[in-house]
């Protein structure tokens, strides 16, 4: 399924006129690219994890992990820049996923989960395990870089939040 992987990755089609009509959207394919990712993680797990005994706790094993990859500075409590949107010189603080990022990828691994035939009813990216983890990601982020998060009320301004970003996961 290299061919598969390659349109995904925004490779060219090779010239088939057909093949171009049947290219996934960027999120369709981001959506397979997180869904291939989190069954590698769960693969990789010792012992392995199949997908039908996956939950929130490896959900946010997961997220955890990808923390590694991620490109957001977020200040630790003890940084002369804690609250600083922006600091005036480089420190020692990790990079981590942005929680616009996380938010976004557990969005399309909801969907994923579902579309690849797992109940709503035991959709483990769904679980409030999992909402409450992104809202302390977003808080905690937004403290560390001295940022307010406003609440938006139902049926807002219809603005998207600034720190919405897409996910990017440097692997698959």
């Amino acid at each position: 399924m290299d061919r598969g992987k390659d349109l995904a990755e925004g490779s060219s089609c090779g010239g088939d006129p057909a093949a171009a009509t049947t290219t996934p959207s960027r999120y369709e394919s981001q959506k397979r690219r997180d869904w291939n990712t989190f069954g590698q993680f769960l693969r990789n797990q010792r012992p392995p994890v199949a997908l039908s005994e996956c939950n929130s706790g490896h959900v946010l094993e997961f997220l955890r992990y990808l923390d590694q990859f991620g490109k957001t500075k977020v200040h630790l409590q003890g940084c002369i820049f804690y609250g600083q949107p922006e600091p005036p010189a480089p420190c020692t603080c990790p990079l981590r996923q942005a929680w616009g990022s996380l938010d976004a990828l557990i969005g399309r691994l909801r969907a994923a989960y579902e579309e690849n035939g797992g109940p709503p009813e035991t959709n483990p990216f769904a679980s409030s395990a999992i909402r409450i983890y992104l809202r302390e990601v977003k808080e905690s982020q937004a403290k560390a870089r001295g940022i307010p998060y406003k609440k938006k009320k139902r049926g807002g301004s219809g603005k998207p939040d600034e720190e919405s970003t897409t996910s990017s996961i440097p692997f698959s």
